[in-house]
């Protein structure tokens, strides 16, 4: 069975462990076949009973992107805060600080 798009967007977000954060485009980097605009539809489409860790992904200001209403999520910046992300005065995170490296790579060699 072929893997959908947002299957393998959750995936990766699934990766992402508390006090981490990720960007849409970095997400969209790592699923791939997708765009950050992708990554951001299916954050907006999480369904409530799903364990997938959304509010971990942010915009590569390191912000919590504007919702349709016009304001940032509140509910998304409390649960970064819960998990010890802090945010500047300025409402941004620190991404060097807080940013999640990524899966780990896999080097292809088979040394035992």
């Amino acid at each position: 069975m072929k893997e959908s798009m947002y299957d393998r967007i959750y995936s990766v977000v699934n990766m992402v462990p508390p006090g981490k954060v990720a960007t849409y485009g970095q997400i969209a980097r790592i699923a791939g076949r997708c765009s950050a605009r992708n990554v951001g539809y299916a954050m907006s489409s999480v369904p409530p009973e799903s364990n997938v860790p959304w509010h971990r992904v942010i915009n590569s200001r390191g912000s919590v992107s504007v919702r349709s209403h016009g304001e940032p999520c509140t509910a998304q910046r409390q649960m970064l805060e819960t998990e010890g992300i802090v945010f500047s005065t300025a409402g941004t995170v620190d991404l060097v600080r807080f940013g999640w490296q990524g899966p780990p790579l896999d080097t292809g060699s088979d040394e035992r």
